[in-house]
């Protein structure tokens, strides 16, 4: 049996009262305004509201579904059902609709204009109060999707950051190393201008491990990572190379002024002193280091293997001391 009390629309009290828009409101003084909405039926896929399209219409959700979409072949960001509201910031605001509502299954909805809503607003606080309470939800709505993709977006930057950033040290990796040096040996090459590489070993590293324990490494490579961070000026780039290395990517630096760079670096590091993990005085720390230019026609690996020997020379030579290679673009130093 039908409800004695059915608007002319054809939509029942019932359904008016479960409406959030009407919720506590009593409906027996705005049922002749309500009679005058105009009730539309949606077929599955029908689209109720466009992007960009003036509305001065609030839209009661009867029965059915209603998805809430940015583009339409995107994924919903809402999905609204019977009792929900539809079009209330346009409404609201007067600016153009930001999102397409189309009709998900079979959909009724009640359409009130603008005028309908204004009696009802000025007649009714309940109804006032219940469309602020529609809006504070839809804008929360919106701000936690925010959230979520900024939330999303931290997760990439992160990841991204994890990917070429030493976790021990927080210098960049061996990974970033290898993909910036191929630019700076190609910029160089390309130009014409100086590049060159130091190679920065811990002296006496394993042996201060294997008495020690691997925290006090750990502790030594960071002290070095800190005073290395401290001491290189801006364009000097800084990686972790090696279990025990660093390497400082020195663009327009030829060998004599990499040679002066790295003595600073060196000395600064044996100035430093880190505490021992038994309680002993601190102790100073010092470092060997390789320097080499790029010659013309050096790849990555030639150049890498260049200063390498030149770290070789300067531990051989008893460690705490800056060497560099001689080199000529025929390949003999």
């Amino acid at each position: 049996m039908s409800d004695p009390k059915n608007a002319s629309n054809g939509v029942t009290k019932r359904e008016l009262a479960s409406s959030v828009l009407l919720k506590e409101v009593e409906l027996e003084p705005f049922l002749d305004l309500l009679q005058r909405g105009e009730l539309r039926n949606l077929e599955e896929g029908e689209v109720l509201m466009e992007v960009r399209e003036s509305n001065r219409t609030l839209y009661l959700i009867l029965s059915g579904r209603l998805t809430i979409q940015l583009q339409p072949e995107l994924n919903p960001i809402a999905v609204l059902g019977p009792g929900d509201v539809v079009g209330e910031l346009s409404f609201i605001d007067g600016q153009l609709t930001t999102a397409y509502a189309v009709a998900g299954v079979p959909t009724r909805v009640l359409a009130l204009d603008e005028q309908i809503m204004t009696s009802l607003l000025d007649r009714s606080p309940d109804v006032a109060r219940n469309l602020l309470f529609v809006l504070a939800r839809r804008v929360r709505h919106l701000t936690n999707q925010e959230l979520r993709r900024e939330h999303a977006n931290y997760a990439v930057r992160q990841y991204a950051q994890d990917v070429i950033i030493d976790s021990l040290t927080g210098l960049y990796n061996r990974r970033w190393l290898d993909s910036m040096l191929v630019r700076e040996l190609n910029r160089s090459e390309r130009d014409g201008r100086p590049l060159s590489l130091l190679l920065i070993g811990i002296d006496d590293f394993k042996k201060q491990t294997a008495k020690e324990g691997r925290l006090a490494g750990e502790t030594v490579l960071n002290a070095i990572a800190a005073v290395l961070q401290a001491t290189t000026r801006p364009g000097e780039m800084l990686a972790r190379y090696g279990r025990d290395e660093f390497m400082a990517v020195l663009p327009d630096t030829d060998t004599a002024t990499g040679q002066l760079i790295g003595e600073r670096l060196r000395k600064a590091i044996h100035e430093a002193q880190v505490s021992t993990s038994n309680g002993d005085s601190p102790s100073p720390m010092t470092v060997s280091i390789g320097v080499a230019e790029r010659i013309a026609g050096d790849k990555a690996e030639s150049l890498i293997s260049a200063v390498d020997g030149a770290l070789y020379d300067a531990r051989e030579g008893g460690g705490n001391q800056v060497c560099q290679v001689s080199r000529s673009s025929n390949g003999k130093d």
